[in-house]
């Protein structure tokens, strides 16, 4: 194992330095602070760098009763180094200069208690976290005021079954728009195929039958790609629900006003609101914690928030799990439940399981006083796709492996070493994709590019996107007998965008074909009825993409996904994202890996630490 060590590292910062857990930028941040305070226990700096640790990984904090409980890739024996106890650890933070005192009045740290235990903070990220519950309390005391009856009317027009009649209680999207005209902040979650857009629509028809045409809605999402698509299926559905034409969409950076040179403050804050009544956040699965509160601030006390995502998929990059942390909270004393609401919804509180949708629990039924609703019925999929993604989501190990090992149509499992089925469904997806696009046909090039998809966890080694993407070119080349060549453009070659470019209307994660057209090629991009067709030449960063990273496929589907699972070592290999390669699939999804990759993967929970979903003491 190679290891960065930084020389004039002493103590218990060399050692953990030395043994892989703690990296350079860690120890320096510990250094620095040691210098600035006059800290000298050893105890506190392995406190402070592992809590610039948890931040480089995802964390909000760290939890003093958890320290050893750090993810590493490679063997190193944790139990064999010297963790302190947590009590030390919080007797030393509490006498520590770098905690705030007279002498040293910045307090770069914070310590914690909750009811769980203690957490350790970076200052700024105890700030950004106690900025979010403070706004989420203050709006969660009182309510807009809306006439019952009307809304009664309201959703009994917009609630009902392809026949005319009212849907069967319980129906969670219902109760969702229910929410939304009752409460300034509401949470509707679910996994994919669950109608969270769908409902989005609802809800807006909703709010906009209540205030009329000079309801403003802003509507956003963390990338271009997500926030394309949010506004592509608003618009599909604005026509027969009453919404006005038009609704645009934009990345929440640039709904937020985004500042050159800046990475975290905005045109829009605390001081400068957005104008919007509603504002709408797609794919918040995907949003830090720094974000979610410059967007708090921003919100105008008075308007509507709505706050979209599956919390089960892979979190932001950046830290924090805010979306989860939200869905996961208690239901507080401090939150007051609407009075209007019940009444609205009181046949699908009282209604008992449907074969299609499930009661509401006790503590979902409590979880509505803060706005928070799970959408549980699967639209897109079903059958053992559906089952074996719960499973994982609920880290079943053995149920996961027992429906992996069964025969089945819509799952298969495939040894690493058996790749038959997958060279297969590579060349035949390619072959299908070629014949669509060298006769010039743009509909049917890109629905068949969604035919198959082959997704890794890692970009690079040997369960890698580089070697994978190579395989598949080899084992296409093989079957029509010419080399692919990916430096040029060819009627069939699937494109994937790399880079946001606004002008052309693609965005980051985008993927499209390249297709005969004229006398040359154009690259077309799925967009509604209508894709957009560019020639190569104007996009300014897309590769060819013959593989793909589970992280890059968020926000897409598929026919087929073949997911192929690293070594279990591989710290990249989690329940999070095994559960969000298998729900890509909307008909079959085959794993290529080993029982042992498997269970490592299902047992393997991203755990990322922070004190919103906790009670302070």
């Amino acid at each position: 194992m190679t290891v960065s060590t930084v020389l004039n590292a002493q103590g218990l910062l060399h050692v953990f330095n030395e043994a892989g857990i703690l990296a350079p930028a860690d120890v320096h941040v510990a250094q620095r602070l040691q210098k600035l305070g006059g800290e000298s226990s050893e105890i506190v700096l392995l406190a402070a760098a592992l809590a610039t640790r948890a931040v480089r990984l995802g964390s909000v904090c760290v939890d003093l009763n958890r320290l050893s409980e750090v993810t590493v890739e490679s063997e190193i024996d944790l139990d064999g180094l010297p963790w302190p106890d947590s009590a030390d650890v919080g007797a030393a933070l509490k006498r520590s200069p770098l905690l705030g005192s007279a002498e040293y009045p910045l307090q770069p740290l914070r310590l914690v208690a909750t009811t769980e235990g203690e957490l350790l903070y970076l200052e700024r990220y105890y700030q950004q976290e106690q900025t979010i519950r403070r706004i989420l309390d203050q709006r969660a005391l009182s309510h807009p005021t809306v006439d019952a009856a009307q809304v009664t009317n309201i959703l009994g027009g917009l609630f009902r079954t392809e026949e005319g009649v009212a849907t069967a209680p319980p129906d969670r999207q219902r109760i969702a728009a229910a929410l939304a005209a009752t409460h300034w902040t509401t949470v509707v979650a679910g996994g994919p195929g669950t109608g969270k857009t769908h409902t989005v629509a609802r809800i807006l028809a909703v709010l906009h039958a209540l205030h009329g045409e000079g309801l403003r809605v802003g509507l956003a999402a963390p990338t271009g790609k997500a926030a394309a698509r949010l506004e592509e299926s608003i618009n599909q559905q604005a026509a027969p629900l009453g919404l006005p034409a038009g609704l645009s969409a934009m990345t929440l950076h640039r709904l937020l006003g985004w500042r050159p040179g800046s990475r975290h403050r905005f045109r829009h804050d605390e001081y400068n609101r957005l104008p919007y009544d509603v504002v709408v956040l797609d794919e918040t699965s995907m949003v830090s914690l720094t974000m979610m509160c410059r967007l708090l601030e921003a919100v105008r006390p008075d308007a509507r928030l709505l706050l979209v995502g599956d919390p089960d998929q892979l979190t932001s990059v950046e830290a924090g799990a805010v979306l989860a942390d939200l869905v996961a909270r208690p239901a507080s004393s401090g939150a007051s439940p609407s009075p209007q609401l019940e009444p609205l919804i009181r046949a699908d509180l009282d209604a008992t399981d449907d074969p299609d949708e499930a009661a509401l629990s006790p503590f979902e039924k409590q979880r509505l006083h803060r706005g928070v609703i799970r959408l549980s019925r699967g639209r897109r999929f079903g059958g053992n796709i559906s089952v074996l993604a719960t499973a994982v989501r609920d880290g079943r190990a053995d149920d996961v492996l027992e429906i992996l090992h069964t025969s089945f149509d819509d799952v298969s499992f495939c040894p690493p070493g058996e790749l038959t089925s997958l060279r297969h469904d590579i060349v035949a997806a390619s072959a299908a994709l070629t014949a669509r696009a060298t006769a010039g046909d743009v509909p049917g090039a890109l629905k068949t590019l969604e035919s198959h998809r082959l997704l890794c966890a890692h970009r690079d080694g040997p369960f890698g996107v580089r070697q994978w993407a190579q395989q598949a070119m080899d084992w296409i080349s093989a079957d029509t007998g010419e080399r692919l060549d990916p430096f040029r453009w060819y009627p069939g070659q699937p494109l994937l965008v790399t880079e946001n470019d606004h002008d052309a209307k693609v965005y980051n994660g985008d993927t499209g074909v390249v297709v005969a057209h004229g006398e040359g090629v154009v690259a077309a991009f799925q967009r509604g009825e209508n894709p957009i067709l560019l020639h190569p030449n104007q996009l300014a960063a897309v590769q060819t993409v013959y593989a793909m990273t589970i992280h890059r496929s968020q926000g897409s589907q598929y026919d087929t996904v073949s997911v192929l699972l690293p070594d279990d070592a591989s710290a990249l290999l989690t329940r999070e994202l095994l559960y969000t390669a298998i729900t890509r699939a909307r008909h079959h999804v085959r794993i290529i890996g080993t029982d042992v990759s498997v269970a490592a993967g299902v047992a393997r929970q991203v755990q990322r630490a922070s004190g919103l979903r906790r009670t302070l003491v």
